[in-house]
């Protein structure tokens, strides 16, 4: 006990000096929020420092229920910056899912309802959740922002684990778990039949090579549901990125379906079949003094695999700002070789569950 209340008073003693020193636009800093926030224990919420920040929770959630992204919500806001975040209140453009954005909030409400039981911080949680609600299209899709009339932003968005996200939030609510267990059944019940329909997206939006089902595209056409393209450097591709947390997704259902089944083998065999071998990031810096990298040959290291890869060949390719295709990351600009992330592990965290789903599944025989 003792640790734990240091730990929390550690974190909480974090979020304070930070949000006297840090603007609420800080982007350098909003990510230390989605970081610290979901690992908050329940001490904390107890805290008047939570509740302060609950406070600037509360005045962020736009008219839609949703949270606009990108905002550092610990910090200590000038009645300048209040009256800015009330005047965005009905912009509700920016009401979004992407990098962790309402989620994260949700959370964070709901764990202060049961910490001090007080009905706004309810409400407002059930009003996030109306929103995720709202924004799911017919066809079981999220869209990155709703609602966004036009752009990517309305296409489904599985990209930075987005439409995940939510279906991991939806499901700890529809099974009434931490911190989801005052959630009225009316709400059980639209959160199970959201994420049901998020399950159907998934597998209806799975490319097929060849009559062989692979991985996803970060972003699928929100009415075809065909692999589109985003930024100018985000085009048509199968995933090696966000495709990893979708099938985890699916091998973490229990008494999947024959096609549920066939969904995950089919891409724990696409994963195999793509990841590269013996090479690896070397940071170096370079002549104008920034720090740079570029992929070198090595030995017995782990496997990599790349965020695009093409839909047909499966040949790992990059973009930069232009929109051009190429096939080595020393083709494209420094700003975007490392501004993004162009290679990953991921594919061995994908092995290690299939690992365990295949015991589970054998047990089960």
């Amino acid at each position: 006990m003792r640790r734990l209340l240091l730990s929390c008073l550690l974190v909480a003693f974090t979020l304070a000096c930070m949000s006297q020193e840090v603007s609420y636009k800080d982007k350098s800093s909003y990510k230390e929020w989605y970081k610290v926030a979901r690992s908050l224990s329940e001490e904390f919420f107890k805290t008047e420092e939570a509740k302060r920040i609950a406070e600037n929770v509360l005045l962020y959630q736009q008219t839609t229920g949703g949270w606009p992204k990108n905002i550092y919500i610990p910090a200590e806001l000038t009645e300048a910056e209040r009256e800015d975040a009330l005047a965005h209140k009905d912009k509700v453009n920016e009401s979004t899912i992407d990098n962790n954005a309402t989620t994260t909030e949700i959370v964070y409400l709901a764990k202060m309802y049961n910490a001090t039981f007080n009905e706004k911080y309810k409400d407002a949680a059930l009003k996030g959740l109306q929103y995720l609600f709202d924004a799911q299209y017919d066809n079981g899709g999220w869209p990155q922002f709703y609602p966004r009339p036009k752009g990517y932003y309305i296409e489904i968005t599985y990209n930075d684990n987005a439409m995940i996200n939510v279906m991991n939030l939806l499901r700890l609510v529809y099974e009434q778990k931490a911190p989801f267990t005052f959630a009225p059944e009316e709400y059980c019940t639209k959160a199970r039949k959201a994420f049901d329909k998020g399950v159907e997206c998934i597998l209806k939006t799975q490319v097929k090579q060849n009559g062989e089902l692979t991985v996803w595209c970060a972003q699928h056409d929100h009415i075809t549901l065909q692999p589109t393209k985003a930024r100018a450097y985000e085009l048509p591709s199968l995933s090696g990125q966000e495709s990893d947390e979708v099938v985890i997704l699916l091998m973490s259902l229990p008494n999947p379906s024959q096609e549920i089944i066939n969904s995950i083998e089919g891409a724990v065999k696409w994963f195999e079949k793509v990841k590269i071998e013996g090479i690896k990031k070397e940071f170096f810096t370079n002549k104008e003094g920034k720090k740079d990298y570029k992929m070198v040959p090595c030995i017995d290291c782990d496997p990599l695999w790349a965020r695009f890869y093409d839909l047909e060949t499966n040949r790992p390719f990059f973009c930069d700002r232009d929109g051009k295709r190429v096939y080595s990351i020393a083709q494209i600009g420094h700003e975007r070789r490392n501004g993004y992330s162009w290679y990953n592990h991921d594919g061995l965290k994908v092995f290690k569950k299939y690992a365990q789903w295949k015991k589970r599944k054998e047990k089960k025989k």
